[in-house]
């Protein structure tokens, strides 16, 4: 299971970066925390989140969107990997 510090929060950021996704932390009134921006590559997240539920957005919206893997340097796809074999096994 992943560990909720800032460091995997700042991978994970990483990982939307290097697939040309902007992330951005704002105040907003949504339903579920964030909102995809269409269009834009842009994904806005409630800024008053604490970092355990920044990380479960944005896990979140890794596994609904597809994600080509190509385009991410070595080391972020590993990490990408051994994150998402982690959440697959169970706790």
């Amino acid at each position: 299971m992943i560990k909720y510090t800032k460091h995997n929060l700042s991978k994970l950021e990483e990982v939307f970066r290097e697939l040309h996704i902007t992330v951005r932390y704002e105040k907003g009134n949504f339903q579920s925390g964030y909102c995809i921006v269409t269009g834009k590559n842009m994904v806005i997240v409630n800024k008053f989140f604490d970092v355990e539920a920044r990380i479960n957005i944005l896990l979140e919206i890794l596994e609904h969107e597809n994600i080509d893997t190509a385009t991410l340097t070595e080391e972020t796809a590993q990490w990408y990997a051994r994150l998402k074999k982690s959440l697959l096994q169970p706790s």
